[in-house]
């Protein structure tokens, strides 16, 4: 059982910089200078270029710490950590913008539940573009979807009753 936890604990590790990219963006609503949604038509107003580059940079200092600490594990090797965390970045924050247009297209209200995908979407984007060159197998993209998709839920709860988040969800 401890291979387990210790092995669910490396992949949290691993996806760290993802986390953080997809947590970053609700803190851009207390800057009250400029910034424009991406796409007021293909993916609501909330989506925004200070919103989307806050994640980029959320990630990309994660994975500085991460080559500073030196706790890789067996996944992956922080060797060119700026370029990983640019595509964790990107990743993540390309699936949350892809979740939306589809989101927009079926109607459904920003802050809206959409389960599993709210859960979900930086998670498969930072994996997409994260992970090639990463020692995952499929046990490990399943434990990294189920552990992601449980926290998103328990962090966005506790963001919307800390009021740094509008919805629960």
């Amino acid at each position: 059982m401890s291979d387990v936890v210790a092995r669910a604990a490396q992949l949290a590790y691993f996806m760290a910089p993802a986390y953080i990219a997809n947590m970053a963006p609700p803190f851009v609503k207390y800057w009250g200078g400029w910034n424009p949604p991406l796409s007021r038509r293909w993916l609501g107003s909330h989506k925004t270029v200070l919103g989307f580059a806050a994640g980029v940079t959320g990630a990309v200092l994660a994975t500085l710490v991460q080559s500073r600490l030196g706790w890789a594990g067996d996944i992956v090797a922080y060797d060119d950590w700026a370029l990983l965390g640019l595509r964790f970045g990107c990743g993540a924050m390309a699936g949350d913008s892809a979740k939306s247009f589809f989101k927009r297209r079926r109607g459904i209200a920003p802050g809206a539940p959409w389960v599993p995908f709210d859960q979900l979407d930086f998670v498969v984007g930072a994996l997409v573009l994260g992970g090639p060159g990463a020692a995952l197998g499929w046990t490990d993209v399943l434990v990294i979807l189920v552990v992601s998709g449980i926290g998103h839920i328990l962090v966005n709860h506790l963001g919307w009753a800390l009021g740094i988040r509008e919805t629960r969800w």
